[in-house]
């Protein structure tokens, strides 16, 4: 079957037909394996096409999916342990989580086209600001888990802590949380103690303490007293809180806490198996530039208009390579948008009747269940009742099942139930009824118990009820009905560009189709439903289509295996890098503990090995992008014995397959090191050319790159990693330690809440690999070599190809060179990159990997008369330029520097520039009729990070601004 009988291959690919033909003439190939050939080195071709089943159709892809869907058993989930059912408005589903405008946008980098998403960001810091009673709030992290150890390495930065300075983590802190924060701190050496804080604070140097809120046994206290006593010894505080819980207790920042995690899925996420969610991190002032992650920020535009943009951008630390302090470089963005969404929507009052409901639904199984002769382990709680009932925990269990229900088996003896919003008064009394029979007591006193109920302020008992008020900016109390919302929601994806509206030609970040058919699974209830520590007979849909999913990344990349746990790619370089170290740690190669890294490598690299516990040394880069051999053969040899792995980013981060790939791999590996290359191009390889095969022991993969899980303004992510056989024992291990036959031989430290990560958008990739099939997979990638070169080869004489492999040829991405243009006319790259808005385009990746450059990425899914559209916008741009060069414009008088143009510019009255209103707003051949204006002018990023304002400015700053 060729690829033009596959019906979803050639929706997927933009070049078709004649299209395609005078592509290939213009570069003068015959065909594109013609093409491929002269770009692609002979030495790691695939020896074989790959091996997949037959391509399906849409219809037949979604009918498979719902096979997978129907044998995941839905229940009222009440296991709790940080995830919760929840009720995601309707007007949000389908406008955010189901709308191209919002899940196609990319990383807001170029802010003044990304102000709808970022206003939705910004009200999602406000939220937690104000529920957790923070001044800092970042952007999200990418789930609790995680964000929590990355609160353990804030700490340790913030008290400078001693190489004996222990980490303590509270034991009703969720076990997810412990065990990743155990993994983090095997990897830096340093020591975490788990104990119950309730019995006051361990003796010795401590850096922090981790405290759940309410516990993970339910328990609400007071901590004031325990944080004022840590503080006293030098210690930094961290506070793991429910978000909703917020709503009625007395938040972390007024016990005295110095930071607050936790994660927000209850704010209308659905479960999604685990994720994607997003998590929230807060800190004290003083500590805002040691925040990991995003923040969002308010500065003004060319004409003083309040806009937005991200703020202290160097604080994303993987920018700072080896010296990073974290590794994390995205967020989950979509999901923060639902959250902070879902409590605009709702207000403080709303939310807090969510909760008081939630309240008085635990305080009703709790009535009942003692009713019925159970013990309750605590009588001041928000959601969620531990029962004792000895001996009886497994029948409780069973008993729930049976009546629809999911509850927590702890032990033996023990039980816990969560309610959430979801939770019915009927779930009620089918629980205390299940109980009763259990432990034979009466169903119908129980059940009357518990509805005798007369609800109590949750915190009444401990002496936590909130008094503060949150939420007060106008935003959450003004749209209140669906017509209000809706709008709201149109009016914010206005003010962006997606790819739901141009292509993105983002170099290094593969911008391609996120099809609707890959898209639509990911809200049926049988899939978005389920709990990710559900019992594995109720899960099997989910658990096969996971597997099918990793046997096809297994066989796509050449390796042994596949861990589908990391929910980014960052998280899936430190599981690698961690898996590495681990084997040398098996072996006794305890002092291999190098990892080499070419210095034109992704920032995250460096940021992850160092996280790994590995040292960075730094491969320098030729003349010609490639590795500097010399300069590799002399850092093996000066660390010979000490090599742990390289990290190498295949095609190069420059945009080229380099020959010398093999000979460098077998070079590491002849001095005991472990190749590691880096999937993020892998764009590039499918299809013709298996890491797992010319070299690698292993790799991570971005699904949001080159496997269609869309970008969603900045997350989610999702970043497998791949391994050789010998490596395959270390890959990440359950999340919750507990047993299950997939993950019983893996032994590596978890890296996410949940055991398979951000499961929830995983059907996205498994049907785009379904229905393109092995077949279309590889036309995929010779159709992203054939938009690539196609771009570079018609615009290099304007603006010089950085690098270029054999017959002048690039791979999937290309590096256009604007520093000689820079250093004749003052035009900077990032001049261009603002003008090309005006011709309604996003502008390719600025400054990496070369400052004052642009790197251009086309995917495989633009058409020729996209691409084609793109670079007359380009020609046209280096027309202006020129313009400036022969003095028709002064720079900062030229369209390019006074670039982006809004309405209110074009239309204003006084104009005196030195060019007319048409070309600023309508330029080359720009459509009238579909013109982009962005909201915002240029954005003065230092004016943003002199005065640091990360909340929701109040209306009178855009009426002061005449906005």
């Amino acid at each position: 079957m060729t690829v033009h009988e596959s019906v979803f291959a050639d929706r997927h690919i933009g070049p078709q037909g004649d299209d395609r033909e005078e592509m290939l003439a213009a570069l003068g190939y015959s065909s594109l394996d013609a093409l491929v050939d002269a770009a692609v080195p002979a030495s790691i071709r695939a020896k074989r096409p790959l091996d997949l089943a037959a391509p399906l159709s849409e219809d037949e892809a979604l009918a498979r999916l719902k096979e997978y869907a129907g044998r995941n058993v839905q229940r009222a989930q009440m296991i709790g342990q940080g995830f919760f059912d929840t009720l995601t408005p309707a007007v949000i589903r389908r406008n955010v989580v189901e709308n191209p405008a919002w899940y196609t946008a990319y990383t807001p980098y170029q802010p003044e086209i990304s102000q709808g998403r970022l206003e939705a960001l910004l009200n999602f810091q406000t939220m937690v600001e104000d529920l957790t009673g923070l001044p800092i709030a970042n952007a999200s992290l990418l789930d609790e888990a995680s964000a929590v150890a990355e609160a353990v390495l804030l700490m340790r930065r913030v008290t400078k802590a001693k190489p004996n300075a222990i980490t303590v983590l509270d034991a009703d802190l969720y076990p997810q949380s412990i065990n990743v924060v155990q993994g983090r701190a095997k990897a830096l050496g340093f020591e975490v103690v788990v104990a119950d804080l309730s019995k006051g604070l361990p003796e010795g140097e401590l850096s922090g303490i981790v405290l759940q809120q309410p516990g993970d046994s339910g328990r609400i206290a007071d901590h004031s007293a325990l944080i004022k006593e840590a503080h006293e010894r030098g210690a930094q505080v961290t506070v793991a809180a429910d978000i909703l819980s917020l709503t009625l207790i007395t938040p972390p920042g007024e016990q005295g806490a110095d930071v607050a995690v936790g994660n927000t899925q209850r704010f209308g996420v659905p479960l999604f198996f685990g994720g994607p969610h997003a998590a929230y991190m807060a800190v004290r002032s003083g500590l805002e530039r040691n925040l990991p992650g995003r923040l969002v920020g308010v500065s003004k535009d060319a004409t003083g208009l309040p806009a937005y943009r991200l703020s202290l951008q160097t604080r994303e630390q993987h920018i700072r390579r080896e010296k990073a302090t974290s590794n994390i470089c995205t967020a989950q963005a979509l999901l923060a948008v639902v959250a902070s969404m879902y409590a605009v929507y709702h207000g403080p009052g709303g939310l807090k009747a969510i909760a008081q409901r939630v309240h008085g639904r635990a305080e009703a199984i709790a009535a009942g269940a003692v009713a019925a002769g159970a013990t309750l382990f605590t009588d001041s709680f928000f959601d969620t009742v531990r029962l004792s009932a000895p001996g009886q925990a497994a029948a409780l269990v069973a008993a729930a099942d049976a009546a629809g229900i999911n509850i927590r088996g702890i032990d033996a003896d023990t039980v816990s139930v969560s309610a959430d919003e979801a939770t019915t008064a009927a779930h009620v009394d089918a629980l205390v009824r299940a109980i009763a029979q259990v432990l034979g007591a009466e169903g119908d006193a129980a059940a009357q118990a518990a509805n005798a109920v007369v609800r109590s302020e949750t915190g009444s008992q401990a002496g936590m009820e909130r008094t503060s008020e949150f939420m007060t900016h106008q935003i959450f109390h003004s749209m209140r009905s669906e017509t209000q919302m809706m709008r709201y929601l149109r009016r914010l994806s206005d003010r962006d560009l997606a790819l739901d509206r141009t292509m993105i030609p983002l170099g290094s970040c593969t911008m391609k189709l996120n099809a609707a058919a890959e898209m639509e699974s990911i809200t049926w209830p049988e899939f978005a439903g389920i709990h990710p520590f559900a019992p594995a007979e109720q899960t099997m849909g989910w658990r096969e289509l996971i597997a099918d999913l990793e046997d096809a990344l297994t066989e796509i990349t050449g390796y042994a295996g596949v861990s589908l746990q990391p929910n980014a790619g960052s998280q899936g370089e430190y599981a690698g890098l961690l898996a590495i170290r681990d084997f040398h740690i098996a072996n006794g190669d305890t002092e291999r503990d190098v990892c080499l890294i070419p210095a034109s490598a992704h920032g995250t690299n460096a940021a992850s090995a160092v996280l790994a516990g590995l040292r960075v040394v730094v491969v320098a880069t030729a003349d010609d992008g490639t590795v500097d051999t010399a300069d590799l053969d002399a850092k093996i040899a000066a660390h010979h014995d000490g090599i742990a792995a390289i990290m190498i980013t295949y095609p190069s981060t420059h945009g080229v397959y380099e020959e010398e790939v093999v000979d460098v791999t077998a070079k590491v590996h002849a001095a005991g090191g472990q190749v590691y290359i880096d999937g993020a191009n892998m764009n590039a390889l499918v299809g013709l050319a298996q890491p797992g095969q010319f070299g690698g022991d292993v790799s991570h993969l971005n699904l949001h790159k080159t496997f269609c899980i869309p970008h969603g303004g900045g997350g989610p992510g999702v970043g497998p990693v791949a391994v050789a056989e010998h490596l395959l024992p270390f890959l990440p291990g359950s999340s919750i330690h507990r047993s299950s036959e997939e993950m019983d031989s893996r032994t590596g430290a978890p890296v996410a809440s949940a055991t398979f990560g951000s499961a929830g958008v995983l059907p996205i990739s498994w049907a785009y690999v379904a229905m393109m099939g092995a077949e279309g997979l590889t036309e995929a990638t010779k159709n992203a070599l054939l938009g690539a070169n196609y771009v570079a080869r018609r615009l290099t004489e304007a603006f010089p190809v950085l690098y270029t492999g054999k017959d002048g040829l690039v791979a999937h991405e290309c590096i256009l060179d604007l520093r000689e243009l820079t250093a004749k006319t003052g035009v900077t790259a990032e001049d261009v990159a603002k003008r090309l808005v005006d011709f309604g385009f996003h502008a390719p990746t600025l400054a990496f990997p070369v400052a004052g450059t642009l790197m251009v990425e086309p995917t495989e899914s633009e058409d020729k008369g996209e691409l084609d559209r793109f670079i007359n916008a380009m020609l046209a741009v280096r027309a202006e330029i020129d313009e400036v060069a022969d003095g028709v414009h002064t720079l900062e008088g030229s369209p390019l520097r006074q670039a982006p143009h809004t309405a209110a510019t074009v239309i204003n009255s006084g104009w005196e520039r030195s060019y007319t209103r048409e070309q600023a707003a309508f330029p080359g051949h720009t459509k009238r009729q579909d013109k982009y204006f962005p909201p915002v002018g240029r954005i003065d990023q230092a004016a943003g990070d002199r005065n640091l304002i990360c909340s929701c400015p109040p209306p009178e700053a855009f009426e002061e601004a005449g906005a």
